[in-house]
């Protein structure tokens, strides 16, 4: 069944309507005080985000001349107010803590201040297990780090989190300028990753990426592989959730990084329709995030790479895309922590069909802040459901644009957007 472009059009655009949350900016301005029965997440910020001098941005999306650090705190709301797997976002300034997400304390930072502050939160924790999460295409800085706050205390992971953040504008129309900001931030992510695998205190690092991020994560850890004749052994586990890369680039960093201790997982999804979306509006081969595990020659491949794949196919999920659908499952996410700490080995043979995930392993973590994908002028454009406030009075232009480039290109789709799937 053949789509036209303006039945396109009106199915993309009403997905990305879906569930928008409001235009609130400012949020990281700490509050005066917080409220009873919160949690509290402190995690450690690096990026390559320039400084922004309001104090409820921090950093904003444009390129800083250099690494930048900073200590942040972030209130989420009892259990009672809050559905686990979500982000409670202030409706108004200021937020209020008793039933939304809020930030209590930043502290801007020097590296050699972050690294010392690092150093001694690992010493406190656990096992010295720390989790570096990396975003993806259209996080405003806000976004990742009440996400990623999120993700540590749903899953209860006994670790020290660490949020590398590169500059996205936060919009759907700056793919371009994205992918070359994740370019831009390789080596510092790199650097990084050098300095926790030195720190002594440190005993073992984790690494989550997502969607955009993937790309950047395997090309740091291909360039530090290199540079260390191989990954040191402190990068432990290195997960790969829903990855916008090509196939064919992956087999290239696969091969770059090389065979040792570390201990790669993939998440892919056969019904992800952004990645879907990707594949046929640019004609590239198949999204490493969309392949099927069990089909030549990509189980050999996995295989004789070492590389664990978990099928998510089977689990439904609320994120109509399903680029996401890991990120927003109460189950999957207190399941996280318990399996990050145990070690216990991964497999999908019990990954049910429905809400239910029974088995994650001790590398696996939430994604972050995706859930929606989109292509106009690059690859994929994916959307975090609570980062979709920059649409607000630009629907109109969104559909003309998608409009204009199905004409342009004579692209005949083939299902219409709440069918399309990785074939």
């Amino acid at each position: 069944m053949r789509l036209a472009a303006n039945g396109y059009v009106g199915a993309i655009v009403a997905l990305l309507l879906s569930g928008c949350a409001g235009d609130v900016r400012g949020v990281l301005a700490p509050v005066a005080q917080g409220a009873p029965d919160t949690s509290k997440v402190t995690m450690l910020v690096a990026t390559t985000r320039a400084r922004d001098p309001d104090d409820g941005v921090l950093f904003s999306g444009e390129r800083g001349p250099k690494p930048a650090f900073a200590e942040i705190t972030v209130s989420i709301p009892p259990e009672a107010v809050r559905k686990v797997g979500e982000v409670q976002w202030p409706s108004r300034l200021p937020g209020d803590p008793a039933k939304e997400f809020v930030t209590l304390k930043v502290d801007r930072l020097e590296r050699e201040g972050a690294l010392a502050r690092l150093h001694n939160a690992v010493a406190k924790t656990p096992k010295r297990r720390v989790l570096v999460f990396i975003h993806g295409f259209n996080n405003r800085f806000e976004d990742a780090v009440y996400r990623f706050a999120q993700i540590v205390h749903d899953s209860d992971a006994s670790v020290v989190p660490v949020l590398f953040t590169w500059p996205s504008r936060g919009s759907l129309f700056a793919y371009g300028y994205d992918r070359e900001s994740a370019n831009y931030s390789r080596n510092a992510l790199e650097n990084l990753l050098q300095a926790l695998s030195r720190d002594p205190a440190v005993g073992e690092v984790s690494i989550l990426a997502h969607s955009m991020g993937n790309w950047l994560a395997l090309e740091s850890l291909s360039q530090m592989s290199i540079r260390n004749r191989g990954l040191p052994p402190k990068i432990a586990n290195v997960m790969l959730a829903s990855p916008d890369v090509d196939v064919d680039v992956f087999r290239t960093q696969v091969a770059e990084i090389g065979k040792g201790r570390t201990k790669f997982t993939l998440f892919v999804s056969q019904d992800d329709r952004a990645l879907a979306v990707s594949r046929r509006l640019w004609e590239s081969t198949a999204r490493l995030g969309a392949i099927d595990p069990e089909v030549e020659p990509y189980r050999s491949e996995l295989a004789a790479d070492g590389i664990t794949v978990l099928n998510l196919t089977k689990l439904s999920s609320d994120d109509k895309l399903n680029h996401g659908k890991f990120a927003e499952s109460p189950e999957v996410v207190r399941l996280i922590g318990t399996r990050l700490v145990t070690g216990q080995p991964l497999t999908d043979s019990h990954v049910g069909i429905g809400d239910r995930l029974m088995e994650v392993t001790t590398g696996a973590a939430a994604t972050v802040g995706s859930a929606a994908g989109l292509v106009i002028s690059a690859p994929l454009a994916v959307i975090d459901p609570n980062t979709r406030r920059n649409f607000n009075g630009r629907v109109e232009h969104l559909g003309k644009s998608i409009d204009d480039t199905a004409r342009s290109t004579g692209h005949a789709l083939t299902a219409p957007a709440e069918n399309l799937q990785t074939r």
